[in-house]
């Protein structure tokens, strides 16, 4: 301490810096979690029809053909209470090769269909593991917290890595 200096001035300063740190700790936390409930959201949109399959039609579809980023095929029925339809649609992506057949889940009141099983819920929930990368550099930027920052990005590239091992 300088001699010249109160010991007050001491203790605001170190006071105002402790305010400063959990005012960075809570705004980064914030911003973190705000990031996994986006991460979540997006997912959920194509998760809930791959999770939750009771009372939704089941089948597989052979694709025939893609065009404009939509494959699609006739849709066999796996499930009772589903009937066979001429062709569904399939979002084209790296995922789906024409003449491949899928065990797929339809979307209630339409022909769009969903990618069910082990790589179906991995593909749905993608969004989630990007999340859950972009939060890992907040937290360990923002926060401070490695230990943790690792354990979020861990998670994020089993779940992106094993949905691409998935789907392939």
């Amino acid at each position: 301490m300088i001699p010249a200096m109160p010991a007050s001035a001491t203790t605001a300063r170190q006071a105002s810096g402790t305010a400063l740190r959990f005012g960075r700790v809570a705004v980064m936390g914030a911003v973190a979690v705000l990031i996994l409930i986006a991460g979540v959201w997006g997912s959920w949109g194509t998760a809930q029809h791959v999770l939750l399959t009771k009372g939704r039609e089941r089948g597989t579809v052979r694709v025939t053909g893609c065009a404009h980023g939509v494959c699609g095929g006739p849709f066999t029925p796996a499930s009772g209470g589903a009937g066979v339809r001429g062709r569904v649609k399939l979002a084209e992506s790296v995922a789906v090769r024409k003449g491949q057949t899928y065990d797929v889940v339809l979307k209630p009141g339409s022909t769009d269909a969903v990618r069910s099983g082990p790589a179906g819920i991995l593909y749905a929930w993608l969004p989630l593991g990007g999340a859950l990368l972009l939060a890992s550099v907040v937290v360990a930027g923002g926060m401070r917290l490695m230990r943790a920052a690792w354990v979020l990005g861990g998670a994020g590239v089993l779940l992106l890595t094993s949905a691409f091992v998935a789907l392939q």
